[in-house]
């Protein structure tokens, strides 16, 4: 897994962006508004106060088109640190590696940062379901082995149900994963998108970070819905004494 290093410092600042549902036209609504104004907007918040660095967790498209992903390169160019990204289950990963190899956007799953160690852990699979096989939690295992300072992991999809309709496309194989996991006290949590809705709740003595969305928020129903409340993201502080800041942030419409 490719390892990248920050600098020396005290704290890691991250914000997290997540399910930005990008489509090929600019103007193109996802349930009412426009993913692409929606994205824009959060960078131009986040101008003159950049944090160390970005992470996208996934479904960056809506429509898997490369012009989606084109627009996504375009608006990133003003970003002036490393940006990662993971995959989710409306990505085309492959169009992403080739897209999105270029500066700001790093392909690095494995950072380290004021003592912290992140993991980029790839959930996508065949559905729009959460997957993590076999050859993915070794990979994860051997990392975990090879590390011990304290670890946060990401990823797209949520690993454990949350009562509303996203969880018929959860984490399918969870039990194994969570097994891994108790194997090692390290590891301290694991924030996702997936679910267009902030939450933090602690499973087996690991917190549940849910990042919401920057296109719209799912309602926390049984039946699918959508409010559209203003683009969302996470903003994160890791600190060298072992501690985390969390903000959820949000631009009213």
């Amino acid at each position: 897994m490719l390892a990248y290093h920050f600098p020396q410092q005290d704290q890691l600042r991250l914000v997290q962006l997540t399910d930005c549902h990008l489509l090929a036209e600019p103007d193109a609504l996802y349930q009412g508004v426009s993913p692409y104004h929606q994205l824009q907007a959060v960078l131009q918040q986040l101008a003159g106060n950049w944090p160390d660095a970005l992470l996208l967790t996934g479904d960056l498209s809506q429509d898997h088109s490369e012009a989606s992903y084109q627009h996504l390169q375009a608006l990133m160019q003003v970003v002036p640190v490393p940006v990662f990204w993971l995959p989710g289950n409306h990505d085309d990963s492959q169009k992403l590696g080739e897209l999105l190899a270029e500066a700001p956007f790093l392909p690095h799953k494995s950072l380290h940062a004021a003592g912290w160690h992140l993991l980029l852990l790839d959930s996508s699979g065949p559905t729009p379901a959460g997957y993590f096989p076999l050859e993915r939690r070794t990979e994860l295992a051997a990392q975990l082995k090879q590390h011990s300072q304290p670890c946060w992991l990401f990823a797209h999809h949520h690993p454990w149900p949350i009562g509303s309709s996203i969880d018929r496309h959860g984490w399918q194989d969870a039990e194994p994963f969570w097994q891994l996991l108790q194997q090692y006290p390290q590891v301290r949590g694991l924030a996702h998108g997936h679910c267009h809705h902030a939450y933090r709740r602690c499973q087996h003595g690991i917190e549940l970070v849910g990042c919401p969305a920057t296109s719209v928020q799912f309602q926390q129903t049984v039946e699918w819905h959508t409010d559209a409340q203003g683009p969302q993201w996470c903003e994160w502080s890791f600190q060298r004494n072992g501690s985390i800041e969390l903000d959820f942030k949000r631009i009213m419409p």
